[in-house]
């Protein structure tokens, strides 16, 4: 993705984001849900969606543990970030061993598999840095083997153009015609990957009220899919990362999939 070029400077140096800092600080929050929605027409939003953004539930978070630390430790200076700025969240992740990169380029843990966000504090506190862990993906192939996509390339390298989540979100002009048919009725990003990785039967259940789904769209019908307005998209997703591919593109995303050849 292009914009992964920008301010490379800054993914690299940590100091160029934070001048001063001296550490980063990676943490890991479940987003698993209790249970998994699937629609009667069988159209599919990632897991990570259900409920409010992640962006501003994770960041209200990390904005109350600074205070809590600020009140053992004394006062530091620093920022937290939650996937909003040029910071290389898996690797440092990796660097700080909370996990290893998998063969679909996700951070994997050994105890929580893959479904949880990312987010950093960078702040300037000198701090004893934590070992990585090895790899443990072994000779397993099941992410490679189970897209739709063919979208992993090669273990570790993912190709956004024909990745189904850049597809259904990033991409803001028409889906290519090459992928009818494979998308496999996913409407807004895609857990597939993840849903057939070994590690993920660790996965720990969420805790968190606001990542429960909001409004009424667990229960749409294929008509009321088809039928949506901006109105109603706005009810049920205006607190939603849903927003990001916004009306006209859920629209689209929807039209794709309904139209596709069983």
């Amino acid at each position: 993705m292009n914009y992964m070029e920008n301010h490379f400077d800054k993914r690299l140096d940590p100091t160029k984001l934070v001048p001063g800092s001296k550490s980063v600080v990676s943490l890991l929050y479940s987003y698993f849900p209790s249970k998994t929605i699937e629609n009667e027409n069988g159209f599919k939003i990632a897991r990570y969606a259900y409920g409010e953004d992640y962006h501003v539930v994770i960041k209200d978070k990390l904005y109350a543990l600074i205070e809590i630390l600020r009140k053992d430790i004394g006062d530091f200076d620093g920022r937290v970030f939650v996937d909003s700025a040029p910071v290389m969240e898996r690797q440092w992740a990796q660097r700080s061993g909370l996990g290893w990169l998998g063969k679909n380029s996700l951070l994997l843990n050994q105890t929580m598999g893959s479904y949880f966000f990312l987010a950093e504090l960078i702040i300037d506190l000198e701090l004893e840095p934590d070992a990585p862990v090895s790899d443990r993906c072994g000779t397993c192939s099941a992410c490679i083997d189970a897209c739709p996509t063919d979208a992993i390339v090669q273990p570790g390298v993912v190709d956004s153009n024909k990745c189904i989540s850049h597809l259904t979100i990033e991409l803001k002009e028409a889906i290519p015609t090459e992928f009818s048919g494979r998308m496999e009725n996913w409407i807004f990003g895609c857990d597939i990957c993840q849903e057939v990785c070994p590690w993920n039967r660790f996965s720990k259940q969420h805790q968190e009220p606001r990542f429960e789904p909001k409004g009424e769209w667990p229960d749409f019908t294929e008509r009321e899919w088809s039928e949506l307005t901006e109105e109603v998209f706005s009810k049920n997703f205006g607190k939603s990362a849903v927003m990001r591919t916004g009306y006209p593109g859920l629209q689209r995303n929807i039209r794709m999939v309904a139209d596709s050849p069983e």
